[in-house]
C-alpha cells in the first residue's frame, strides 16, 4: 500500500546549460518594471550580468538593482520594500545564492502591501497570516546548495546573543520559475562548492529518512543522491569533468529543495538554526561539519530504539547510493555510509565548530533553541544528551 501523501506547489523549472537567455523572455511575461535582486560581486561582475541587461533594454524592461552582502535580515528586506514598493514593479528576479534568492523571495512577497516582514516571521511578532498577494519573482542560483529556487521559505537572520534564524513561508512565495544554469556555477570558490554541496547532500539525506518522507520523494531523493555521487568531486576537483559535476550538483540542489519543502529535514538543520543566529558560522558550514555525525546519532538510536524503522533501512540503501555499490548487509552499507560522510567532511576541509567560537559552555543554550520545525522531522525524537554528542564529536 501507498500511504496518503500531498505535494505543494513548485515552481516550472527551466534547467540547462546557456538557459540564463531565456530570462528576458520569461520576464517579459510578467510585465516591463523588473527588480533584479543579486550578491554584491559574483553575479554582477560577470559577463553574464551586461548581456542580462542590454537583453532586458532589447525587450522594453526596465529594472531596478539591490543586492544582499551576507545571510539577510528582516531589516534589509524592510528597507528594499520601502525603497521599492511605489516604483511599480511587476516582477521580482533573484539571481544569486540561498540568501539572495530568501531575501528576494520575501521582498516579493511584501512589495505589495509595503509591510514589515516582522508581521509574517515565525517565532517573532504577531506572526500575522500571510494573504498576499505576491509579486511575481523567478528564481536563479548561482550555487547548487540550498534549494531555495524550489521552496516556500524565505530564512531571514538576526546574529548575536539574542538572534534568530526564522522563515517567512507561505506557499505564495514559491517561485513562479525557477532558471537553473550549470554554467553560473562556473565561479564558485572550492569553499564554496564544499559548504553548498554538502548542504544539498544533508537536504537530500534528511528529507529521504524524514518522518514526513513519501515514495515520491523518495525517488527524488534517490536521484539527487546519485547526482551528488558524479557530481561533487569532479566539480570540486575541477578539470575536464567539472562542466558535468557543476550540472549533477545543480539537479541534486534543485531535488534537495523540492525535497525538503514536501517532508522537513532533520537534527541537522534543527541544528543549524541556533548555530546560525548566535555565532558567525555559514550555513552550509554547519550542514557540511555536523551531517557525519549527525547520522551517526541517528543511526545508533533507531538501532537502539526502533530498529524496524522504515530510516533505518533508507540509510542502507543512501549507503549503497553514494557508494555506487550494494553492500551484503544494511549493517554494512551504514558504516560504509558513515565513513563515507567523515572522509567526505575532512576531504572538502569542513572547519570544526571552535573555529567560530563555539564552546562546549555554549551547547546547552544551542541545544535549548534546536527543537523547531526541523527537529520534529527527524526520523526519532532525539534527546539533549544525543543531541549534544552530535555538537561534541565536531567541538
Amino acid at each position: 500500500m501507498i500511504s496518503t501523501f500531498a505535494i505543494a506547489r513548485l515552481p516550472r523549472i527551466e534547467f540547462g546549460a546557456g538557459s540564463i537567455a531565456k530570462l528576458p523572455g520569461l520576464v517579459a511575461q510578467y510585465g516591463n518594471r523588473v527588480l533584479l535582486v543579486t550578491g554584491r560581486h559574483s553575479f554582477v561582475s560577470s559577463a553574464h550580468w551586461p548581456t542580462l541587461l542590454a537583453a532586458l533594454a532589447k525587450a522594453g524592461i526596465g529594472w531596478e538593482h539591490t543586492h544582499i552582502d551576507d545571510e539577510p535580515s528582516p531589516q534589509q528586506v524592510d528597507q528594499t520594500v520601502q525603497q521599492y514598493s511605489s516604483n511599480d514593479i511587476q516582477i521580482v528576479v533573484g539571481i544569486g545564492g540561498g540568501s539572495v534568492l530568501d531575501a528576494a523571495k520575501a521582498i516579493a512577497g511584501l512589495l505589495p502591501s509595503g509591510d514589515s516582514v516582522l508581521d509574517y516571521l515565525e517565532g517573532v511578532g504577531p506572526e500575522k497570516p500571510y494573504h498576499g498577494p505576491a509579486t511575481p519573482f523567478i528564481a536563479v542560483p548561482t550555487t547548487a546548495g540550498t534549494g531555495s529556487e524550489a521552496t516556500k521559505n524565505a530564512v531571514l537572520s538576526v546574529r548575536g546573543a539574542n538572534g534568530f534564524k526564522k522563515s517567512f513561508r507561505h506557499d505564495l512565495l514559491v517561485p513562479e520559475v525557477a532558471l537553473l544554469d550549470p554554467d553560473l556555477l562556473a565561479t564558485c570558490p572550492p569553499a564554496q562548492i564544499a559548504a553548498n554541496a554538502m548542504d544539498a547532500l544533508t537536504q537530500l539525506l534528511e528529507s529521504y529518512v524524514s518522518s514526513k518522507a513519501n515514495p515520491l520523494t523518495d525517488a527524488l531523493a534517490e536521484s539527487g543522491l546519485r547526482a551528488v555521487r558524479e557530481g561533487l568531486f569532479a566539480w570540486y576537483d575541477g578539470g575536464a569533468g567539472a562542466p558535468a559535476g557543476r550540472a549533477h550538483m545543480a539537479y541534486a540542489a534543485l531535488l534537495s529543495g523540492i525535497c525538503l519543502a514536501q517532508t522537513g529535514l532533520g537534527s541537522v538543520h534543527g541544528l543549524a538554526s541556533p548555530l546560525g543566529a548566535f555565532f558567525p558560522i555559514p550555513h552550509g558550514v554547519v550542514c557540511g561539519t555536523l551531517v557525519g555525525a549527525a547520522t551517526r546519532i541517528n543511526l545508533a538510536a533507531l538501532t537502539e530504539r526502533e530498529p524496524h524503522h522504515p530510516a533505518w533501512h533508507k540509510y542502507a540503501r543512501a549507503g549503497d547510493l553514494l557508494y555506487g555499490r550494494h553492500f551484503p548487509t544494511a549493517e554494512e552499507s551504514h558504516a560504509a555510509l558513515l565513513v563515507l560522510l567523515d572522509d567526505w567532511t575532512e576531504r572538502l576541509a569542513l572547519p570544526r565548530l571552535n573555529r567560530y567560537g563555539i564552546e562546549e559552555g555554549d551547547f546547552a543554550r544551542i541545544v535549548a533553541n534546536s527543537r523547531g520545525g526541523s527537529m520534529k522531522t527527524n526520523p526519532l525524537l532525539l534527546n539533549d544528551v544525543e543531541i549534544t554528542e552530535i555538537l561534541q564529536q565536531r567541538l
